[in-house]
């Protein structure tokens, strides 16, 4: 994902056209991402700004996101000096991928000064710098200690220096002719590589673009080039050059044969096959909008989640390796009538043992054969003592056995629950649906409840989706969510649907008393289990593939004794078999 700094200049463009907004609103959704409402002309612009190691980045957005309930530090600190501040301009140094956005703010003195917020977009380093006026670090997303970096450190107090520049050229200083001069008279290596080691702020996917145009498929070295091809590759740092002016350029996303975005760009790009789609925006942040649609969500709350989902995953391993345990002792019980015979044994031969012996050989009557068996005896026993042992340890594997049956049924429904829970989590796209699993588990012994929290949070309403024959689809959330809706809201002839043998949520269809519900409904809803079941976890989860989706009237199924939260049993049932298809599931979705 080639966020490069061609990429940031064309995002510095957009940027700069808000000079004179002012600051409505700051927040930070994310550890490492920060949100600035813009206010100029009477409207809103909402930046994003992410230095996030998987997806650092800078650009407007429309996208409403979530805020934690207490703002964290660094976001206090941003609000403290930037709030109501006025956006002067985001400067970048030539195709540096470092944006330095400039505030000008009042001081405790009252004094007008400039104020910084430096975001450096570069992979894991990536980081959000506050910078006073005098160039003093004020705080940092990522605060950088002598311990993680002995070149360049990020704190409080400290200097800001920019990271060490790289010996390249920049297209925005130097002529497309003298950038191919220093192309091909540097290090004889693919074109592509060569470019990339030449020119500044041109990521992977530009140098191959620029190759393919040059030389087509061949991995062509400088010195290989011909004279029309050299004259190609000036011809071609040309049009990425005319593509960086203001105004110019193609915003340019690339989607595979299996629908997942993974290229953008600001040149329209023709390196790849025809399988694959190439699709042109309106502008560069609303292409990378559409392009980390649901990505950022789902990262945010794989960080939230990850202590529990961690704790979750200890436990269901934990009971796992129990049961296995288990289920070793319930085989070693299965021999216990060996030790009845071995007592029934000794019994009949009482006079042919004496004290001391350490074993018995004699025939075994049990035996349709008659061969010889040896029973091995404890000689500090008599022989009377010898017999009780083996019943006792006959008596004691009986009980062991019903015991351990009823161990493993109820670890078994444990280890389900539990990996239902799992299955909940990744699920999760909200602050409340993860305080929802939270109650949920507490309620089941798994959480203590913090004493911090005064109230138990908000109930969560069901996902509602509209069929497009008309009916109402409710889809749960969690677990105790999926038993109020399934045990108590539905009604006897509202059609319930459950992914088979695959935890997800429980999808009821509301029925019509006028209208029998077409298979229209019950496929479209079958999708929507699919996408909100285990199948459907991770982005595009298991698309492509066929899921057994069943489904029945809502009198059809119950709750056995003692079943955990979401557990039910049901029949009779039909099985449907769909696709996963979130893009369908969401155009049903209401609200």
């Amino acid at each position: 994902m080639p966020f490069d700094g061609g990429f940031l200049h064309k995002i510095t463009q957009e940027i700069n056209t808000l000079a004179g907004a002012r600051i409505d609103k700051i927040s930070q959704p994310g550890k490492e991402l920060i949100m600035l409402t813009l206010r100029a002309a009477g409207v809103n612009r909402k930046l994003l700004l992410s230095a996030d190691a998987t997806a650092p980045k800078i650009h407007f957005t429309t996208q409403t996101l979530e805020n934690p309930k207490a703002a964290p530090m660094f976001c206090m600190l941003l609000r403290k000096h930037l709030g109501s501040g006025k956006f002067l301009e985001a400067r970048q140094q030539g195709l540096d991928r470092i944006l330095r956005l400039v505030f000008e703010t009042v001081d405790e003195l009252g004094d007008h000064v400039e104020t910084s917020l430096i975001c450096e977009i570069m992979g894991r380093h990536s980081n959000i710098i506050l910078v006073d006026h005098r160039g003093k670090i004020i705080d940092a997303a990522k605060r950088v200690d002598f311990v993680t970096s002995e070149v360049r450190q990020i704190l409080p107090g400290m200097t800001y220096t920019p990271p060490p520049a790289q010996a390249k050229k920049s297209l925005l200083e130097l002529s497309p002719r003298d950038l191919a001069a220093a192309i091909l008279s540097g290090r004889d290596l693919p074109l592509w590589k060569a470019i990339l080691e030449q020119a500044e702020g041109l990521s992977p996917l530009v140098c191959r673009e620029i190759s393919a145009f040059v030389c087509g498929p061949a991995e062509l070295t400088p010195s290989a080039l011909s004279p029309q091809q050299r004259e190609r590759l000036e011809f071609y740092l040309g049009t990425v050059a005319t593509a960086l002016r203001e105004g110019c350029g193609t915003p340019t996303l690339v989607r595979d044969p299996a629908g997942k975005w993974v290229e953008f760009s600001y040149l329209d790009l023709c390196q790849y096959p025809q399988e694959y789609q190439v699709l042109h925006q309106e502008g560069y942040s609303a292409l990378l909008d559409i392009f980390y649609q649901g990505k950022d969500t789902r990262e945010r709350m794989r960080q939230k989640t990850a202590q529990l989902h961690k704790s979750l995953c200890t436990l269901r391993d934990r009971l796992s390796r129990k049961l296995a345990h288990q289920r070793q002792e319930l085989l070693d019980t299965a021999d216990r009538q060996r030790y009845k015979e071995w007592g029934d044994i000794i019994s009949a031969n009482l006079y042919r043992i004496q004290r001391g012996d350490r074993s018995l050989v004699t025939q075994n009557f049990f035996s349709e054969t008659g061969e010889e068996v040896e029973i091995p005896l404890e000689p500090t026993y008599t022989p009377a003592k010898n017999a009780q042992k083996y019943y006792g340890e006959y008596r004691k594997a009986a009980t062991a056995e019903g015991k351990l049956q009823e161990l493993i049924a109820k670890g078994e429904q444990e280890l389900l629950y539990l990996e239902s829970a799992i299955a909940e989590l990744e699920r999760a796209s909200s602050e409340e649906e993860l305080q929802g699993i939270r109650e949920e588990l507490i309620s089941q012994g798994y959480l203590r409840r913090d004493q911090k929290q005064k109230q138990r949070p908000v109930k969560l309403a069901p996902l509602r989706y509209r069929s497009s024959d008309g009916f109402l689809i409710l889809c749960g959330r969690n677990n105790l969510q999926n038993d109020q809706l399934t045990l108590r809201e539905a009604r006897n002839y509202d059609l319930w649907l459950h992914t088979q043998k695959i935890h997800g949520a429980h999808v009821i269809i509301v029925a019509d008393g006028a209208r029998e519900i077409p298979e229209r409904t019950i496929e479209e809803a079958a999708v929507i289990a699919a996408c909100n079941s285990a199948a459907g976890t991770g982005a595009g989860g298991a698309a492509g593939a066929k899921i057994p989706v069943d489904y029945t009237y809502v009198k059809h199924v119950w709750k056995p004794n003692g079943g955990k939260p979401g557990m039910v049993l049901y029949d009779p049932y039909q099985t449907a078999m769909v696709e996963v298809d979130h893009t369908r599931a969401q155009a049903l979705r209401e609200g």
